[in-house]
This record gives structure tokens, sequence and C-alpha cells, in this order.
């Protein structure tokens, strides 16, 4: 008996389904590639700072007013540095005048203008309270902050010191010395200077965000510090 002719199977061979499955797992592969390839540097800057953040993974060797700070959820303002070298500028040109250059250190970052001021700039040795020179130094930085381009930019003052035990009645540690010296910054900035109260924040962090080793007698004068940070618009 003849045997009967098989018919091949109806429609395409078995191996274009295999070849059809590796096409578009290529397509999705290079689709994918090119979005990373487009992706806002900006964006996808902040995403990274946020999920470091959530992991608790902090830069090593940096102090909190160096480190990315938090946005709340809003766009960090992609403007341009401008206007904050145009303030380092006034302020550095103000700070040579008076004799103030060295003792003042003006930081343009990513987050915004850092002033970084000795101690010896605003305060006594182991005092919080605000030297009368000092006074005429923040009254013209104030004047400047609360002009048309900067009335709206946050402020935060922070008070540092080094990591020496403090021994005296009205201060018992390092603590309440730097928090006093922050909080008193702020008062006379909103007391004697207009600057609105909601611009403003002040924190105090004792010894424990050094920006050097507390070993020798300049790196400690280092450490004994007030930051005045105006931030960039979306950072607090």
């Amino acid at each position: 008996m003849r045997k009967k002719k098989q018919q091949a199977p109806a429609g395409a061979p078995e191996w274009m389904t295999t070849y059809s499955d590796m096409v578009t797992l290529l397509l999705t592969f290079f689709i994918l590639m090119f979005s990373f390839s487009s992706v806002d540097a900006q964006k996808f800057e902040t995403m990274m700072r946020s999920f470091q953040g959530s992991l608790g993974i902090l830069e090593g060797g940096k102090t909190l007013s160096e480190l990315p700070l938090a946005t709340n959820g809003a766009d960090i303002d992609v403007e341009s540095d401008g206007i904050y070298e145009h303030l380092s500028q006034e302020i550095e040109d103000y700070l040579n005048q008076n004799g103030l250059g060295e003792s003042v250190n003006i930081i343009n970052g990513n987050n915004g203008l850092i002033l970084r001021f000795n101690e010896n700039v605003l305060f006594d040795s182991g005092k919080a309270d605000l030297k009368p020179q000092a006074m005429a130094t923040l009254s013209y930085i104030c004047s400047l902050l609360n002009a048309s381009d900067f009335s709206g930019k946050k402020i935060r003052v922070e008070g540092h010191t080094d990591n020496v035990p403090i021994y005296n009645s009205k201060y018992p540690s390092n603590w309440e010395l730097s928090v006093s010296r922050a909080c008193n910054v702020v008062r006379f900035m909103i007391e004697q200077n207009g600057v609105m109260s909601e611009r403003l924040s002040a924190a105090g962090y004792s010894e424990y965000h050094p920006v050097a080793a507390n070993d020798t007698v300049d790196n400690k004068a280092k450490n004994r510090r007030v930051d005045i940070l105006i931030l960039k618009d979306g950072l607090q």
C-alpha cells in the first residue's frame, strides 16, 4: 500500500516565532537605551539623590551644608547661576573693603550660596552675643537678600563648634552654644533687618559636622563657624 504524503503544517515555520521574539526583544532593548541617553540630567541627579537618601547612604567627608538638600517633592529650579555669582561678587567686594576677606569664605555650590563666617567675626569665644561690628556686616548682607532677586529665597543659618567641651553656666555643652549662635543671627536678620520669618531657619550642629580634623589649633578654628545658606528655589 502506498503511504500518504504528509502535508506541511499551515502558517509560518516554527523558527519564525523564535526569530520574531528575538527581534522584538532587541527593539525593546535599543528603545530603552535611547530613552536613557536622552534623560534629563537634572531630574536624573535628583532621583539618584533621593535613592541614596532612602538607603541611608551619605558621602563621606562633607558637612551637612554641602550635602544634597531635601526638595520635599518640588522641582529644583534649574535657574541661571548668574544672580548667585553677582551676589557672591558683591559680598566679596564688601568683605575685602572691610578687611574681612580672610575671615569669611564664599562657596558658590549647586544648592546655592554658602557664607561661612569664622567664629571671631560674629562672636567672642564661648559667647553667642553678636559683636557690634558684626551687625554692620550682617545688615549689609540682609539688604542684598531683601532685594527682588532674592526676596523669595529660603535661608538657613547653621551654628558649628570644635570638639573642645565648653564649661560655663550659660552653655552647658557645645549643642546649646551652636544653637544659640544660629538663633541669634536669625533673630537679628528678622528683628533688625526685616527679613521675612518664613524664609529663615536655624540649626545647631555642635562639633558633629566639621570641615577639618580637630587635630590642630588652626583646624579647630575652621570648625568654629556660622554658615548662612542662601538656597535655590525648591530647596530648604
